[in-house]
């Protein structure tokens, strides 16, 4: 058989190749008789032909941005000569909606999941401790920390864990704002999260987030399954502490008697996220998770494709797949929304990638996005949701967030995902609670480096001796099984308790 090439040509249109390896100067790429001009490090670009100044680089068969001087053929491409240029795609609407291979429902996979009835199908059996404020975050650890580490779960083993969700907001911004809205439609997305069976949400007493309204407003019931306490009220920490840990005793042997049952595919939805990408993102783990997605969707799932930083530069390729105009005039209207968001605090979309992602390869946000988008495979966009709203459209769908890995799964759960698949080249080691987080890998060397964080390997792909649609294949067994009960690297070392961060936006006053 002959040598696999040191480089991946990904398009024939393409002006550079992906070194597979380090590739010394002088050496040969594979195609063509091109020799390198300068070490491309692997993961890294290199030109496949001589590039002018001003010219449009393509990469995935799509621009990435714009050479900023001469590049001969063999020139490693990267910062010192590649720089970005403003998205002005001519954007497309619904037209490449194609024959979407659902499966009959007799046909579909199962898992085994544990019923909630109208609230979904939960993939773990939590309790959860919501704080609305800041202030009652300190207390809420402590009643969350007495169950997990002094043997509060004894004799409770269908109980996964009591997890504190706090953060640092709550207080000290208008009801009127968009950032206060999030808050709240992420506080009732945990609350009703069907991986909780049971919540118990603590206020302070005096907060702008009040318990009240939120409950009202997202017509919320209190009664075995969700239970409010405000420190205030209760005369304190220590009788506050002493209260919630006796409701939540109150409340263990209704949620232990919870039972996994069979449950259709329809009831997974599942985060697509990616984070620490590297050069190979777009070409290994991204496309295979997208391969997976599209097998979960025809089975009658749902996956939830976030991060809206990261898909700029390629969203024309999501209006091209969007069921209805509609759909894709609103996948737009939020670029537009973060055009002027980041205008408005003096950044710029192009503040992507990260110092990490450039290590690994790449270079602007446009190359960074058209390998990010790669993850939501090829089935019908069906709609878009704001941040943390509750997803209730079955298929692929998009959900407004942040580029930044915690608040976007962040809001992806509060939308109701139930399992995480998350992409990384550099190593992101997250846990998610109460969704189980599945890590999987793009290259082989940052696999076998961090192997107990990671959970699928996609490097092989890089090298050529897996394809993406075996790798796929994998994860979507994967993504069953861990739905199922099997727990993820990241559950074994019991991570996940820090990552709730909803999205803070505007004035704190």
């Amino acid at each position: 058989m002959p040598a696999v090439s040191p480089v991946i040509l990904l398009n024939p249109i393409d002006d550079v190749a992906v070194a597979r390896v380090m590739i010394r100067a002088g050496s040969p790429t594979g195609i063509d008789g091109l020799i390198t001009a300068d070490q491309i490090p692997r993961g890294h670009k290199v030109a496949v032909r001589d590039i002018q100044a001003g010219q449009e680089i393509r990469k995935f068969g799509q621009p990435i941005g714009v050479a900023t001087q001469f590049i001969p053929a063999g020139g490693h491409v990267h910062l010192q000569n590649l720089a970005v240029i403003e998205s002005d795609h001519p954007y497309q609407f619904s037209v490449d909606i194609e024959e979407t291979g659902m499966l009959p429902r007799g046909d579909c996979r199962t898992f085994m999941g544990f019923d909630r009835g109208a609230g979904g199908v939960g993939t773990r059996n939590f309790i959860g401790i919501i704080t609305t404020v800041n202030c009652s975050a300190t207390v809420s650890k402590y009643i969350a920390e007495h169950f997990n580490r002094t043997g509060g779960l004894e004799g409770f083993d269908n109980v996964d864990g009591v997890v504190a969700l706090t953060h640092g907001g709550g207080c000290a911004v208008s009801t009127q704002s968009e950032g206060y809205r999030y808050l709240a439609r992420t506080l009732q997305g945990y609350a009703r999260h069907p991986n909780f069976g049971g919540i118990l949400m603590i206020g302070l007493g005096c907060e702008t987030n009040q318990i009240a309204p939120i409950l009202e407003h997202y017509k919320l019931e209190e009664g075995n399954r969700l239970r409010t306490m405000t420190i205030q009220d209760l005369g304190g920490t220590r009788k506050t502490i002493a209260a919630a840990s006796e409701m939540i005793k109150d409340m263990l042997p209704e949620v232990n008697s919870a039972t996994r049952t069979v449950q259709p595919l329809s009831g997974i939805k599942l985060a697509l996220e990616c984070g620490g990408s590297d050069g190979y993102s777009g070409i290994s783990a991204n496309p295979a998770l997208g391969y997976a997605s599209d097998l979960l969707v025809r089975n009658g799932g749902t996956s939830v494709l976030a991060e809206t930083p990261e898909i700029y530069g390629a969203e024309h390729l999501l209006t091209r797949r969007a069921v209805t105009p509609a759909v894709a005039e609103k996948l737009l209207s939020r670029i537009d929304w973060w055009r002027d968001y980041t205008r408005r605090n003096g950044a710029e979309l192009n503040n992507n990638p990260s110092y990490g992602n450039k290590l690994g390869g790449l270079t602007t946000i446009l190359e960074k996005s058209l390998g990010a988008v790669a993850k939501g495979g090829s089935m019908p966009l069906k709609a878009v949701y704001e941040y943390s709203e509750i997803v209730d459209e079955p298929g692929f769908v998009f959900m407004d967030t942040p580029g930044y890995d915690p608040v976007a799964v962040t809001g992806q759960v509060a939308g109701g995902c139930n399992v995480i698949c998350f992409t990384t080249g550099r190593g992101s080691v997250s846990g998610f609670k109460p969704a189980p987080c599945v890590k999987i890998a793009t290259n082989t060397e940052m696999y076998n480096h961090m192997r107990e964080d990671m959970d699928i390997n996609c490097g092989d792909i890089v090298s050529g001796d897996d394809t993406i649609e075996a790798a796929g294949e994998r994860i979507f067994e994967e993504i069953i099984a861990v739905a199922s009960g099997k727990k993820t690297l990241s559950e074994t070392f019991d991570y996940g308790d820090n990552e709730f961060v909803p999205w803070q936006v505007g004035a704190i006053t």
